[in-house]
């Protein structure tokens, strides 16, 4: 549902399953603690996990020096994981050393 998601917000979207997805994620940079159920490229940037396209959006527009976002596990109320009167959560920009901020709030 999260590419549905992308799409809908209208990025177009390769989508290729992996055996390993920590292997994939390791050659893109992006920490394992981190980690989510979806490991993605746009551009120079990573995504991981469920990141709204607003954020998505935003990155593109702001261009930071940074590895990219993250959603880290799949929490309740993200994009693909819509269940109504979720808890907040967070979308995490890293930086390349592995450091995060908190990028946006949802």
């Amino acid at each position: 549902k999260w590419i549905d998601h992308l799409k809908d917000n209208g990025f177009k979207v390769n989508s290729h399953n992996v055996e390993d997805l920590a292997v994939s994620r390791k050659k893109l940079g992006m920490p394992d603690r981190y980690a989510s159920c979806h490991t993605a490229k746009i551009g120079t940037y990573v995504l991981e996990g469920h990141v709204p396209a607003a954020d998505v959006k935003q990155l593109l527009k702001e261009k930071p020096k940074a590895l990219g976002l993250a959603v880290p596990g799949m929490p309740a109320g993200s994009p693909g994981m819509d269940i109504p009167n979720s808890p907040p959560y967070e979308t995490l920009i890293v930086q390349n050393d592995g450091n995060s901020r908190v990028f946006a709030k949802h």
